[in-house]
């Protein structure tokens, strides 16, 4: 397996990573602990040296499952994991009882994580979503004591607007922004790339496979189990799924042609757009682990790039990519 470091910090990974949020919460049912376990220490075998989880998804329940899994090779990996939820009351659902990022919350918050990840130290510690109320000073502030106190390493923010990654990174340097980025989601290109680059920060895209839907395997007639987040996001109703399969039809064109799958194109895609970039596609299945590490391996020249760019862009994508309670949350 490639590595990559995560911009200037120093923070050195494998090219991809796991991010293990679905393994627990958000995509249907948690799947059988044990075989999660397998499937993480199977990623850690294949050359997987980083792995993302939240102490909202669950909420809690994920890292513990991480913690377990890592704990006998934990000087082999680097652990993400994010604060910024208030999990206080009974409704656990992300953005239920609002957010949080008060100095004091951020470090119990840090302690639970700690305890659960069976872990002195966090690698990687990420403000889960921008907090109105909580100068962001204040937040990098709380972290940077937290590295200083040997509990965290590197800061992150997921999901921040770049004016509130200047002001964060003026405190404590920020190692690595996480936000939704891949060929139905290309945002990030307008400002917070060309932002990122010019400071030094990595960029770890969530959701490179668009939640499961680049990969073919999601059509219109998909059914989504009740507690299947996707059941809540625009893009996924039933009509713009079937809008959207024009742009896996074009991804599977070049799959077909590169003798590779709809998902490698895709993680390839993003990983050819810059250095410093380091995408964590989830995964509950051991065949689409070795299908999206397989990513690593397929090189696509200069010219397919902008072949597929150009395709790709013909395609308007169709549906907001949170619901509206969540969109608030995103870009601050």
């Amino acid at each position: 397996m490639q590595t990559r470091k995560l911009g200037c910090s120093g923070l050195e990974v494998s090219a991809l990573g796991l991010g293990c949020m679905g393994m627990s919460f958000g995509l249907g049912p948690a799947a059988d602990k044990q075989e999660m376990i397998a499937l993480i220490q199977s990623a850690v075998n294949q050359g997987i040296t980083f792995f993302d989880t939240a102490e909202v998804y669950g909420p809690f329940t994920n890292e513990e499952l991480v913690g377990e899994a890592l704990a006998p090779i934990r000087k082999q990996v680097v652990i993400a994991t994010k604060f910024g939820f208030d999990l206080s009351g009974t409704d656990h659902r992300p953005g239920a009882a609002g957010l949080n990022s008060r100095p004091e919350h951020i470090k119990q918050a840090v302690e639970g994580s700690l305890k659960r990840l069976k872990t002195d130290t966090i690698d990687l510690l990420y403000q889960h979503r921008v907090d109105p109320n909580v100068p962001i000073e204040d937040v990098a502030g709380a972290v940077k004591e937290l590295i200083q106190a040997g509990k965290v390493k590197y800061f992150g923010l997921s999901e921040a607007g770049v004016q509130t990654i200047r002001r964060a990174h003026s405190v404590q340097p920020v190692t690595a922004l996480q936000s939704e980025y891949s060929l139905w989601w290309r945002e990030p290109e307008a400002q917070v790339l060309p932002t990122l680059e010019e400071l030094g920060i990595g960029l770890v895209p969530f959701s490179p496979l668009g939640k499961g839907f680049l990969t073919g395997a999601i059509n219109a007639d998909t059914k989504f189990s009740g507690d299947d987040f996707r059941l809540k996001v625009p893009r996924f109703s039933e009509e713009n799924r079937k809008a959207n399969q024009m742009l896996v039809d074009v991804i599977g064109k070049f799959a077909a042609q590169k003798n590779a799958t709809p998902a490698q194109i895709a993680l390839a895609w993003l990983l050819f757009q810059k250095p410093w970039i380091v995408p964590i596609p989830g995964t509950t299945k051991p065949h689409r682990l070795k299908e999206n590490i397989g990513a690593v391996s397929v090189q696509l020249s200069p010219s397919e790039i902008g072949d597929l760019e150009t395709a790709a862009s013909k395609i308007p994508v169709q549906g907001a990519r949170y619901p509206e309670s969540l969109q608030k949350m995103v870009g601050r």
